[in-house]
């Protein structure tokens, strides 16, 4: 799985000589060099920290320019993941509304758009199983070790063995898989376009919009979404901005900064 989609210069390393070879195997995986200290050389490092509990390291993102915001992993465990699994609003929360969750069905979902994983991480703490999808190789390695780690955590094993990451491109996968029977809802949060003043940008979008850049193909996608039989297709944006590929919406359920556009391409009892 070769790195693509970004011009930036990155180097595995690792913070101890027991994962060296670990750090070896990844770099072989992604054909990038393997580096032995913190060298600004490179733009980013994919840096292998100790970690307690299997598979005993964490994967971070580190970005070497002096200034830089700190680094960036999958965490389900602790932090805002365990705020929002604990104190997000259960079944009445916007997004659990817009999947479709029910009292009595819990939708399987595809989420083509994996990133971070924090989205499919809620769906699956409320009972769903989530199929991620993520085509950037660094994130699909972040979201494995941060589901990994999740799984050998007693207070989210359950969550985690819910959710199945798979590196794989949204519109290849799409044009391949059998949906019948297998997937409810197709799930997409397409990266938002770049902000004029990219101060104001979160940390965690700076990373992702110099790895993955916009998803200029979301509307294909799209496409190829409502023209499978699933039960809902729903597209994630931001309060004020326009439907994806200028497509009204079947329905929408918001909040105060985020708004979920519904589309129902099957016959199927909504």
């Amino acid at each position: 799985m070769p790195i693509h989609q970004t011009d930036s210069s990155i180097a595995v390393l690792s913070s101890h000589k027991t994962l060296t070879p670990v750090a070896a195997a990844y770099a072989q995986q992604l054909n990038l060099p393997v580096t032995e200290a913190d060298d600004d050389t490179y733009d980013y490092l994919l840096k292998l920290t100790e970690w307690p509990t299997p598979p005993g390291y964490r994967c971070e993102l580190h970005k070497t320019a002096s200034g830089s915001p700190g680094p960036i992993f999958v965490e389900f465990t602790t932090g805002k993941a365990a705020h929002r699994r604990v104190m997000g609003g259960g079944r009445k929360q916007t997004l659990a509304r817009a999947v479709g969750l029910k009292a009595k069905f819990n939708p399987a979902i595809l989420d083509a758009t994996g990133g971070l994983g924090r989205d499919a991480f809620v769906l699956a703490s409320l009972g769903c199983q989530v199929t991620l999808l993520e085509r950037q190789p660094l994130l699909y390695i972040l979201l494995e070790n941060g589901i990994e780690r999740a799984r050998h955590d007693e207070s989210t094993a359950d969550i985690a063995n819910r959710m199945q990451c798979i590196h794989a491109d949204a519109n290849d996968h799409l044009s391949a898989i059998d949906f019948a029977n297998e997937i409810d809802v197709i799930y997409l949060d397409p990266m938002y376009p770049k902000r004029g003043n990219s101060a104001k940008v979160k940390k965690e979008m700076q990373y992702l919009q110099d790895l993955v850049g916009d998803d200029l193909d979301a509307g294909v996608v799209l496409e190829k979404a409502r023209h499978s039989q699933v039960r809902r297709v729903v597209v994630k944006r931001p309060a004020g901005a326009s439907a994806l590929n200028d497509l009204k919406p079947q329905a929408i359920v918001s909040s105060k900064n985020t708004r979920y556009d519904i589309y129902f391409p099957s016959t199927t009892d909504q």
